[in-house]
């Protein structure tokens, strides 16, 4: 498959689009309106998508419209720690294998440095806990929030 486009600050309106469509579904299965995907401002967003430690990246459709999106932050000149965000896809297009292949096609591009791999999810995104226990994530603890629901967070370990 090809690789996934770059995404930058000048993508930053589609990615946001494209990112409260896709938690909206996030939000009724948690029964929780104030997810921070549904709260981030485009400046904000525009800002990450500029940060150096940011690789954002994306799978377009014929008709170039975006259709799936993830960012991964590192930290430092050899990261040994990924943090794996806002893996979306947009709704029409959910449970086509978009979201696994750009997050394997994502990993791919990670620094050699890098050995581990976090991300979390909610503990009623069903879809998403049975995606990331098949790409090789495990679940390290989960984290109650404020809404009554918790967190799962899972980390991934690779050999490099």
């Amino acid at each position: 498959m090809r690789e996934p486009r770059l995404l930058g600050a000048e993508h930053a309106g589609e990615v946001l689009t494209l990112q409260r469509a896709a938690y909206v579904t996030e939000a009724q299965a948690h029964r929780d309106v104030d997810l921070p995907p549904l709260r981030q401002l485009l400046s904000e967003l525009t800002a990450e998508l500029s940060d150096h430690e940011v690789l954002a990246a994306g799978w377009r459709d014929e008709a170039g419209r975006l259709v799936a999106a993830v960012r991964v932050r590192t930290h430092g000149s050899a990261p040994t720690v990924a943090e794996v965000g806002r893996l979306t896809v947009v709704p029409d297009r959910q449970g086509q294998g978009l979201g696994s292949s750009l997050l394997t096609a994502v990993e791919r591009q990670l620094p050699a440095s890098v050995t581990e791999l976090r991300l979390f999810t909610g503990e009623r995104s069903e879809g998403n806990l049975r995606l990331y226990e098949r790409l090789g994530y495990s679940e390290t603890h989960r984290e109650a929030t404020p809404a009554g629901y918790a967190l799962v967070h899972f980390t991934k370990y690779r050999d490099r």
